[in-house]
């Protein structure tokens, strides 16, 4: 059994890690501190259960579970979070989480959902295991076969000529990245999962990748106008959820199924020295929009106020605005409003006639003991030795 962490607070990844592999020793243990790094470890390591975090650097733990699912079907899903709040638990059950987890997560509830999901995985009998196993690996025969083919490579001594048929007339969709030192396997997952979902729209159509900077997508589309729409709401995407510079392009219709080697090396010299962001000005419309949602912030942080909330606030996607305001603020959204959140209860707690459930609930915690984990995590003490520090005047 391989189990997944992904979360950005080291002390939750350590903590259930441990639990964890003293209760299944010979399980892998997969450890990651955002998005980023989950998804280079489903890409490169065979997972069964993945326990998520919500709010994570580079992409919503929610929305990295939805587009996870095309590409990793069999996963067990499972959210942790310290919001209680029901949209969150709904949004997730309705995505196929098989639990809710808040924290701080006990022992015994963590092991017991872990060894419900085990015994989901391991009672899958061998014939369904096979079944979904053949399915992917004809998927991956076809995508295999179509990237040779498409990078002008041979192709042995298989027959393509079924797969050929199927697209007499077809469109040739490319996507590329600005080349950078780090990996990248977010954007790419992005990339893969964006396009296909446009694609499978139309009823015949995939996507490979070419490298670790581009992919190629085949889609045989109704006409012209399909295709410029495609291609519209590809880069109206991409522009909102990606962090690199990108490339988009179309080509065809196409009716050759041998020119497609030219075809992609005539979309791979169109891309070149085309990157597209968004802009010089979409960048500062969005750093002038975070503008507006931090005076949002301000006035509400003490409710209930996720990061979906304010993106929906100022009408863009999650994702963007995530990267945006860490690009203008320094900080994560989650580190921020419990920055707020902190300097608020400091003022609070200036009053010795307020108790501390009163002062977590004006804040925003209904938990009294989470506010007082929060509050020691982010001011090196509990609220309780703060306000006797103010009065001892240390």
């Amino acid at each position: 059994m391989n189990i997944l962490i992904a979360d950005d607070e080291h002390a939750i990844r350590q903590g259930i890690g441990r639990t964890l592999h003293q209760a299944w020793p010979d399980s892998r243990i997969y450890a990651a501190a955002s998005t980023e790094e989950a998804a280079g470890i489903l890409t490169e390591h065979p997972v069964d259960i993945v326990l998520t975090d919500i709010l994570m650097p580079g992409m919503d733990g929610l929305e990295f579970m939805r587009i996870s699912k095309r590409k990793h079907p069999h996963l067990q899903w499972v959210v942790i979070s310290a919001h209680s709040e029901f949209q969150y638990a709904q949004k997730a059950v309705r995505l196929g989480a098989k639990d809710y987890l808040l924290k701080p997560i006990g022992k015994k509830k963590l092991l017991e959902c872990v060894e419900t999901l085990a015994g989901e995985v391991q009672a899958e009998s061998e014939r369904v295991k096979e079944g979904k196993l053949l399915k992917s690996s004809l998927g991956y025969l076809r995508e295999a076969v179509f990237q040779r083919y498409a990078l002008g490579l041979d192709t042995g001594k298989l027959d393509i000529r079924p797969f050929v048929e199927n697209y007499p007339q077809f469109h040739l969709f490319m996507v590329g990245m600005e080349a950078v030192e780090r990996k990248n396997h977010l954007e790419h997952f992005i990339i893969e999962n964006v396009l296909s979902e446009l694609l499978e729209t139309t009823g015949n159509g995939f996507v490979i990748s070419l490298d670790r900077y581009s992919l190629l997508g085949i889609a045989r589309l109704q006409g012209e106008s399909e295709a410029n729409r495609l291609i519209g709401l590809l880069k109206e995407h991409l522009r909102r959820c990606l962090k690199l510079p990108f490339q988009a392009a179309v080509s065809g219709p196409h009716y050759d199924f041998a020119s497609i080697p030219d075809a992609v090396a005539l979309l791979r010299s169109s891309l070149e020295g085309s990157l597209v962001s968004g802009g010089d000005e979409s960048l500062k419309d969005g750093l002038h929009t975070v503008e507006v949602a931090l005076q949002y912030i301000r006035a509400h942080f003490t409710e209930d106020l996720s990061l979906e909330k304010v993106a929906s606030v100022v009408f863009l996607n999650p994702v963007y605005f995530s990267q945006l305001f860490k690009q203008k603020t320094g900080q994560g959204y989650k580190d921020y409003v419990i920055s707020l959140r902190m300097e608020q209860a400091k003022k609070l707690l200036l009053d010795p006639q307020l108790k501390l459930a009163d002062i977590a609930d004006r804040i925003g915690y209904h938990d009294v003991r989470h506010f007082t984990q929060v509050f020691r995590r982010k001011c090196g003490m509990t609220p309780t030795e703060y306000r006797l520090g103010i009065k001892t005047g240390g």
